[in-house]
């Protein structure tokens, strides 16, 4: 089975299934496995995978600090583009997968390994959005995709195969769901879950407290913007992912961000997700209040109509293609003038807009007034709604 596979390069975090995927590599392809770990602000220390990663049986292993990178060239495009999936979901799971795969694959070249794998399950999104960008970047590389091959499709079977092969793996009571985590969010699947009827359990949730328990008093947060993206904090200049991080903070302590939705998989079936995303609810909300100020209205129409369809790019793992690349090169003509200042309330859940301004505010107070004003001529209006009106008045004309 593996005589043409001599190096494979996974993208491992520690847990069950990618202990057990590593050693599971090694034996049954009889090659060589290099283990990578993203820090993409996970919030738990990975030094110790290392560890693990060697006694499992890799020859190598690179521990990369990405979140920098994943805030500013991943997040920070998606929300200039006030990306939101169905409605409901700020995609943070489905934003972290391309910067993986693309260090995945570098470390591959690095390497001169000849194939790549993941522990993604046959049924979820991740396995489409790791692959899709795997074969975006190198068309000849061969992928492992172990939970579509082997007969390991349980917790018990994959704790008996540790077990046989010395895995250290943890050996406290599986939590009743599954999770991601990285700087833009968490989410929860799976188990207790899958009951759409069923409500999360108060100590599922990690990022935020609960809006019953939140301070009750309110707090006021500024937000900075320069060509739509968030520069500074109250003030306080912040590289993207301390930036992310501290929104998340204050997002998280006012019970900001929590969202329980039914989502359309890519793979077609329907599935139940709660997420956690504090400091982007914060910065979606900020930023289109920010919009409202400085775009031009026939811009900001046209680029709301592309939501939708950069949402689902992203969602289905289509980031490193040319319409991806197209609509962010749009998108991002339409942030030139997005600069200002948006100052926000924090309460009990709720994140609303207090006020805005910019330099580049389209906003004339003198155009707007209901006051008396010398700039507008009100009788102009009539010959505008004349005109607009002119095939109303021929349609209803033809009907009687």
């Amino acid at each position: 089975m593996g005589k043409d596979i001599k190096k494979v390069v996974l993208a491992y975090s520690g847990g069950l299934d990618t202990s057990v995927i590593l050693k599971w590599l090694v034996e049954t392809y009889q090659c060589e496995v290099v283990a990578f770990s993203a820090d993409i602000g996970q919030g738990e220390e990975l030094e110790p995978v290392r560890g693990k990663a060697e006694a499992s049986g890799a020859c190598a292993v690179y521990i990369d600090d990405l979140r920098e990178e994943f805030v500013k060239d991943y997040v920070f495009p998606a929300f200039r583009a006030n990306a939101i999936y169905e409605g409901q979901y700020l995609l943070g799971t489905s934003l972290a997968r391309p910067l993986i795969s693309k260090r995945q694959m570098e470390i591959a070249k690095l390497e001169g390994a000849d194939a790549v794998s993941h522990g993604a399950t046959g049924k979820g999104n991740d396995q489409v959005r790791f692959e899709l960008s795997y074969l975006a970047i190198d068309p000849t590389i061969k992928i492992i995709a172990p939970w579509r091959e082997w007969d390991l499709n349980s917790r018990t079977k994959l704790m008996a195969y540790a077990e046989k092969h010395g895995i250290p793996v943890p050996t406290t009571q599986a939590k009743p769901y599954s999770s991601d985590r990285n700087l833009l969010h968490i989410s929860f699947e799976g188990g207790v879950l899958e009951d759409p009827w069923a409500p999360p359990e108060e100590d599922m949730f990690v990022m935020s407290v609960s809006p019953q328990q939140a301070p009750d008093q309110p707090e006021e947060v500024l937000i900075q913007f320069e060509q739509g993206n968030p520069v500074a904090v109250n003030g306080e200049k912040l590289s993207p992912a301390n930036l992310l991080a501290k929104l998340n903070e204050l997002g998280g302590k006012h019970g900001v961000g929590r969202m329980d939705i039914v989502e359309n998989r890519f793979v077609g079936m329907k599935s139940r997700g709660v997420y956690e995303t504090p400091g982007g609810t914060i910065l979606r909300i900020a930023h289109m209040n920010m919009e409202t100020l400085t775009m031009d209205r026939e811009v900001a129409h046209l680029r709301d109509s592309l939501i939708p369809k950069y949402a689902e790019l992203v969602y289905n793992g289509f980031w490193f293609s040319p319409e991806m690349k197209l609509l962010q090169t749009t998108i991002d003509a339409t942030q030139e003038n997005v600069c200002g200042e948006v100052l926000l309330e924090l309460y009990k859940g709720n994140c609303r807009v207090l006020g805005r301004r910019s330099d580049k505010s389209l906003y004339r107070m003198d155009f707007a007034t209901f006051e008396e004003d010398e700039v507008y001529r009100q009788k102009d209006a009539e010959g505008f709604i004349r005109l607009n009106s002119l095939r109303l008045r021929i349609q209803s004309m033809l009907n009687k």
